[in-house]
């Protein structure tokens, strides 16, 4: 499929009809889940297909210590009066903007409680600080991601709030269409791009290696930006590739073979 873009618009490479997957969630008030490795272009879509709708986006990188208010907002200080100040949730459902929750697995368990009203026909955040109950307007969307590789018991996305969501599952793009998103976004020509992306499927295909997951196609762009700008290839694979993958010498020389031996 040919990839979107233009001048307004976040370059991204469909893999199938997630764009019109999304636009129909969208229109019909249904929350988004998307599930996928780190690195495999779930952030630039969801950017993406924003711009393409003409919403605001409020994204949020979840973590261990994210909690509703964190989400919702809180009271704060200021100038000697306290004041209500709005979090990215909320202020997603004010404007009817889409609330993008990066990694939300992450997220704290009252997350979950105040996403529920959100994800089905009521489509209600409860302030519970304030005493407002805010009613999402039909451009609102929510929209949450996480990497199914990294789920463990403590860390597990339950089916009761998995359930709420329409779901899309996100991998790495086929070898043609990574090296058109590689030399698209950084600027180095196709041949170059290719191997690459030839690099980063031998060393997503290897096992028995200490790597927690492959090479994301975020590190490929990395790399040959830097290869575009004039730094070596050796250099280049090192920096964006081979000390981010691992912090073990003896995986980082096994990298550096493999990549000896693809480049030749």
């Amino acid at each position: 499929m040919n990839a979107i873009h233009t001048p307004h618009l976040p370059f991204y490479q469909p893999a199938g009809n997630e764009c019109a997957l999304f636009e129909m969630a969208h229109d019909n008030g249904l929350p988004l889940l998307l599930k996928g490795p780190t690195g495999c272009g779930k952030t630039r879509y969801v950017e993406h297909m924003a711009a393409r709708l003409g919403l605001p986006l409020h994204t949020v990188a979840c973590h261990d210590d994210l909690s509703a208010a964190d989400l919702i907002g809180r009271y704060l200080l200021k100038g000697g009066e306290t004041i209500w100040v709005d979090g990215p949730l909320t202020r997603a459902v004010r404007e009817g903007g889409i609330c993008y929750l990066d990694e939300v697995v992450e997220a704290r368990k009252d997350v979950a409680v105040v996403l529920h009203p959100l994800t089905d026909d009521r489509r209600r955040l409860v302030i519970d600080r304030t005493g407002e109950e805010l009613v999402a307007p039909k451009s609102f969307m929510l929209v949450a991601s996480y990497n199914p590789g990294y789920q463990n018991i403590l860390k597990k996305l339950k089916p009761s709030t998995r359930q709420r969501f329409l779901s899309a599952s996100f991998d790495f793009p086929a070898p043609a269409d990574e090296t058109a998103v590689v030399a698209a976004e950084s600027g180095l020509d196709a041949e170059r791009s290719a191997n690459l992306v030839r690099l980063a499927g031998h060393i997503r295909n290897l096992s028995g290696m200490d790597l927690e997951e492959g090479v994301s196609t975020r590190l490929l762009i990395y790399a040959a930006t830097l290869m575009a700008k004039g730094l070596s290839v050796e250099a280049a694979l090192e920096a964006a590739i081979i000390a981010p993958l691992s912090d073990e010498e003896d995986v980082c020389q096994a990298l550096r073979d493999l990549a000896a031996s693809v480049y030749g």
